[in-house]
C-alpha cells in the first residue's frame, strides 16, 4: 500500500473548519429567497446600475448568452422580467463585479499566500486585468505585455520535440467562433490533444447517443415538454444545476404531464417550484412536481431500467400490442428479441433490491408509462460519470425504443448539458477523436494536412503529464486542477510542464499550481461588450437542445488590457506559426464573420451561418434524430437494442459509496457562496451527506470530525477533516462537494468506452479525525 504524497494544492487539507450551521432541507426550489439572493450578489459584485443592466440583457434575443448552464431559451415567449434564474444571476455577478487584479495585487500576494486560500476566496478576488507570468524560480505573478506572452508561448511550442508534447483544453464558456479558431490552429500547428470539459461530464453520452440512434446529442426541443405525457428526470438535479428548466417542468405539470424523478438524494427541485414570476410563486404557493421519487442507490439506475423493461415486457405478453410500439422496433430497431430474451435471466425481486427500491415503487413508474408513448426521458451527471455510464445511456434508449418514444413530439432523448456551449465546442470540432470526414473537410477549404491519430482527453492528458510526455499545456477556460480527478495526482503531473497557460477572466485553483513557467491571459466575459476594429461584435453559442443563436455583451470590460478568446487564438497561432501557417489569421483575428462564413464551409448544418444566427433566437441544428431517422455508422438506418450486464458492486464492511455532487451556492469549479440553503447546510463546504443508520453502526455523531480515505490501486488517498451531516441517502451512500472530494476519485476509475472519471461512485473509509 503506497500513500500519495500530500504535496497538492495548499486547500485540500485545511487546520479548521469554518461554523457549519444545520436546518430541515427544503422541499421546493427557488421564490422569492432565489430573487432576493440573486439581488444581494449582484449588488455587492456589480452595483445597481452595472448589475440591473446585465441582468435585463441576459438571454434576451438581442442579449447576450448566460455563462451558466446550457438550458435552453424559449424560442418565442421569453419572460419580460427576467429571463435568468438564481445561479445564472450568480454568475452575471461573477464576471461583472468591478474587483479587478492588477499588478500591484500580484506584487503583494505571492503564489503560495494565494494557495492557501480555499476556491471560494480565491475566485472572489476580482478580475484578472492584465496577462501575468511566472518565471522559472519565481515566487510571484507579474504584469507582461501581450507580445511577451504570445512570443513565449509560441518559443515553448515550437521547441517541443513533437506537437504531441502540447496538449489543448477547452472549458463550454468558449464560444463557437473562439471554438473554431482554436481547433484550427491546434491542428495546423499539428495534433489532436485537445481535451475538453466534456470529458469529464457528458463524454459518456456522446458515446452512448452515437453509437444507437447515431449523434451523440438529445432528440427534443423545448415545446416537447408542453406537450407530452411523462418526463422521466434520472441522476439530475433542476433546483441547482438548471434553474430554469423548473418553469419548463411547471408549465408540462400544468398542461397534464407525469414526473418521475430518479435520485439517491431528495433534491428540493424535484420536488416543488415557487415560480418567483408568478402571484402563485411570490404568495409562496408550490407547484408539485415529482408525482413519484424514486430513490435509488447510487448507480441503481440500470436496475431499474431492466426493472421497467421486464415489467413492461410482462404486460406486453398479457395484452400484446397495448405496450410496446410494434411498429417502430420493426421499422428503426434491431436485436429486439434477443435483448428481451437477456431480460428472462433477472427476477424481478432482485433488480428491485440492486436498485434500492421496492417492487411496488417500480411498478407505479410502469403504470404511468405503460400506455403512454409521449415520454422524455432526462439525464445528466448521475447516469454518465460511472463505469457503466455509456451502458446505462443505452438502456435509456432501450427503454425509449420500446415505448417508441424517440422522434415524434413530446417524446425523446434529452440529456442535459452542465455548461453553456460544451454542446457547441464538440459541434466546432473541439475533440481529441475527430472523424476522417471532418478532417477532410478542413484539409479541403483551409489546404493543411491536419494530423490523423486521435489525441488526449483528459484523463490521459494527465497520465501524459505525469509520464512526461506532455511539455505545455494551454487552457482555454476552466479550472482544469480543480474539475479534475485525483487533485493530489493531478497537481503533481501539472508541476512536471514546463510552460501551464490559462486563458481566464478570474484568478482560479489551476493558477496556483503550475508548470516551471506560467502565463494568466485575460480575456472578455460573455457580457462584456466585444469592440473590435470599431465594431461592436457577438458570438454564438449552442444550447443543450441544438439551438445556435448569438450572443452580444454590453457592459464595458473592467480593463483596457482584455483581450477577446479569438484574437488571443488567431495571435498565439500567428506567432507560432509564423511563415508556415497556411491559414489567413490575420483575416479571422478582425472578423469573426469571417470565421463563421469559414465555419459555414467546414460544419455541416452551419450553411450561411452569417444569416441564419442573426434571425431572432437562432436556429436549430440538423438532428436526423427528431425527426424519426437513424444514421448510425455501425448500424445503418436502424438502432440496435443494447444488451449490458448489472454493475456489481461489492463494499467491504467498513466501506462505502461516495458521490461528488455541487452544492447549491457553486456552479462547476466557481464557488458562489458557502451555502446550500436547499439540502440545509450553511456556511461549510466540507461535509459527507450520511444515512442515520450508518453513522449509528459505525459510531459516528452527527458534526463529528472525520477524515475520507479511497484505497483504489493500492494508494491511500485522503480527505482531511469533513463533518458528518445526517442526510436522507441509502444506507452505504454519502455524497460530498466537489472540488473538495475531487482527491479521493481515483485517476483509474473511469466509464468504460469514454474514459471519464467516475466521479458518482468512488468507494471510500470513513474514520474520525484525530486533530
Amino acid at each position: 500500500m503506497s500513500k500519495q504524497a500530500e504535496k497538492g494544492p495548499a486547500a485540500e487539507n485545511p487546520e479548521e473548519l469554518l461554523d457549519l450551521k444545520i436546518t430541515h432541507p427544503k422541499d421546493w426550489a427557488a421564490g422569492i429567497p432565489a430573487v432576493t439572493v440573486a439581488m444581494v450578489d449582484i449588488l455587492k459584485e456589480a452595483g445597481l446600475a452595472r448589475g440591473m443592466e446585465g441582468l435585463f440583457h441576459m438571454n434576451k434575443k438581442s442579449g447576450f448568452d448566460c455563462s451558466g448552464c446550457a438550458w435552453p431559451d424559449p424560442d418565442d415567449d421569453r419572460s419580460a422580467i427576467a429571463e435568468y434564474c438564481e445561479n445564472g444571476a450568480k454568475a452575471l455577478a461573477e464576471e461583472a463585479t468591478t474587483k479587478k487584479l492588477t499588478g500591484d495585487f500580484f506584487a503583494e500576494n505571492s503564489v503560495a499566500d494565494l494557495a492557501k486560500l480555499n476556491d471560494y476566496e480565491i475566485g472572489k478576488k476580482g478580475r484578472i486585468a492584465q496577462p501575468v507570468y511566472l518565471a522559472k524560480g519565481a515566487t510571484h505573478y507579474a504584469p507582461v505585455s501581450w507580445d511577451f506572452a504570445f512570443k513565449k508561448i509560441a518559443d515553448e511550442l515550437n521547441a517541443l520535440a513533437s506537437p504531441d508534447e502540447a496538449a489543448f483544453y477547452t472549458s463550454g464558456r468558449t464560444s463557437n467562433e473562439a471554438s473554431f479558431t482554436y481547433q484550427l490552429f491546434v491542428r495546423e500547428f499539428g495534433t489532436n490533444n485537445m481535451p475538453d470539459c466534456s470529458n469529464m461530464c457528458h463524454e459518456s453520452t456522446g458515446v452512448g447517443l452515437a453509437d444507437t440512434i447515431g449523434i451523440g446529442k438529445g432528440t427534443v426541443t423545448l415545446n416537447d415538454f408542453y406537450d407530452t405525457d411523462v418526463i422521466i428526470i434520472m441522476g439530475q438535479n433542476p433546483g441547482t444545476n438548471h434553474p430554469r428548466m423548473l418553469s419548463a417542468l411547471e408549465k408540462a405539470k400544468q398542461k397534464g404531464s407525469k414526473i418521475i424523478a430518479v435520485n439517491p438524494l431528495h433534491e428540493a427541485g424535484l420536488m416543488g417550484f415557487k415560480n418567483p414570476q408568478t402571484v402563485k410563486g411570490i404568495l409562496g404557493i408550490k407547484t408539485q412536481l415529482a408525482d413519484l421519487y424514486l430513490q435509488v442507490k447510487i448507480n441503481g439506475d440500470m436496475a431499474l431500467l431492466k426493472a421497467m423493461e421486464k415489467l413492461l415486457y410482462e404486460a406486453e405478453r398479457e395484452n400484446s400490442g397495448s405496450v410496446f410500439d410494434h411498429e417502430f422496433i420493426k421499422k428503426n430497431t434491431t436485436g429486439y428479441v434477443a435483448f428481451l430474451d437477456s431480460l428472462n435471466q433477472y427476477k424481478i425481486d432482485d433488480l428491485a433490491k440492486a436498485a434500492g427500491l421496492t417492487v411496488n415503487e417500480i411498478e407505479q413508474a410502469v403504470d404511468l408509462i405503460k400506455n403512454k408513448s409521449r415520454i422524455i426521458i432526462c439525464w445528466a451527471m448521475g447516469i454518465t460519470q460511472h463505469k457503466n455510464g455509456v451502458d446505462t445511456v443505452k438502456e435509456i434508449v432501450n427503454l425509449a425504443m420500446l415505448k417508441g418514444a424517440i422522434g415524434k413530439p413530446g417524446a425523446g432523448l434529452c440529456p442535459v448539458r452542465g455548461h453553456s456551449n460544451v454542446q457547441g465546442n464538440r459541434t466546432m470540432m473541439i475533440w481529441d477523436k475527430p472523424k476522417p470526414k471532418q478532417l477532410d473537410k478542413l484539409k479541403e477549404v483551409f489546404g493543411f494536412e491536419p494530423p490523423r491519430g486521435h489525441g488526449y482527453d483528459v484523463v490521459a492528458s494527465i497520465k501524459a503529464m505525469d509520464e512526461g510526455k506532455l511539455k505545455v499545456f494551454f487552457a482555454m477556460g476552466g479550472n482544469f486542477l480543480s474539475a479534475t480527478p485525483d487533485t493530489l495526482f493531478t497537481a503533481q503531473a501539472m508541476r512536471k510542464l514546463k510552460l501551464s497557460v490559462h486563458v481566464s477572466t478570474k484568478l482560479n485553483r489551476s493558477h496556483l499550481v503550475h508548470g516551471e513557467e506560467a502565463l494568466i491571459l485575460p480575456t472578455l466575459s460573455r457580457s462584456d461588450k466585444d469592440v473590435v476594429n470599431g465594431e461592436e461584435q457577438f458570438i454564438s453559442c449552442e444550447n443543450s437542445m441544438g439551438v445556435v443563436q448569438m450572443s452580444k455583451g454590453m457592459l464595458k470590460p473592467v480593463s483596457e488590457h482584455l483581450m477577446n478568446e479569438n484574437q488571443i487564438i488567431c495571435n498565439l497561432a500567428k506567432a507560432t506559426l509564423g511563415h508556415r501557417a497556411v491559414v489567413d489569421w490575420d483575416k479571422y483575428s478582425q472578423s469573426y464573420d469571417a470565421v463563421r462564413d469559414a465555419i459555414a464551409k467546414v460544419i455541416p448544418g452551419c450553411e450561411d451561418y452569417n444569416q441564419k444566427v442573426r434571425l431572432p433566437g437562432g436556429f436549430y441544428l440538423p438532428n436526423a434524430a427528431r425527426e424519426g431517422k437513424f444514421i448510425t455508422e455501425k448500424n445503418g438506418a436502424v438502432v440496435p437494442f443494447n444488451i449490458a450486464p448489472l454493475p456489481k458492486h461489492e463494499l467491504a464492511a467498513d466501506e462505502y459509496h461516495m458521490a461528488t455532487i455541487r452544492s447549491h451556492d457553486q456552479f462547476n469549479t466557481t464557488i458562489y457562496g458557502l451555502d446550500d440553503r436547499y439540502r440545509g447546510i450553511h456556511n461549510e463546504r466540507r461535509v459527507i451527506l450520511m444515512n442515520e443508520n450508518d453513522m449509528k453502526n459505525a459510531g459516528f455523531r452527527a458534526e463529528e470530525k472525520v477524515d475520507l480515505f479511497n484505497y483504489d490501486d493500492g494508494v491511500e488517498r485522503v480527505a482531511r477533516l469533513f463533518v458528518v451531516v445526517p442526510y436522507n441517502i441509502p444506507e452505504g451512500n454519502t455524497a460530498t462537494y466537489y472540488p473538495e472530494a475531487n482527491v479521493l476519485v481515483p485517476i483509474n476509475s473511469v466509464a468504460e468506452q469514454s474514459n471519464t472519471p467516475t466521479s458518482k461512485l468512488v468507494n471510500i473509509k470513513i474514520r474520525k479525525h484525530v486533530g
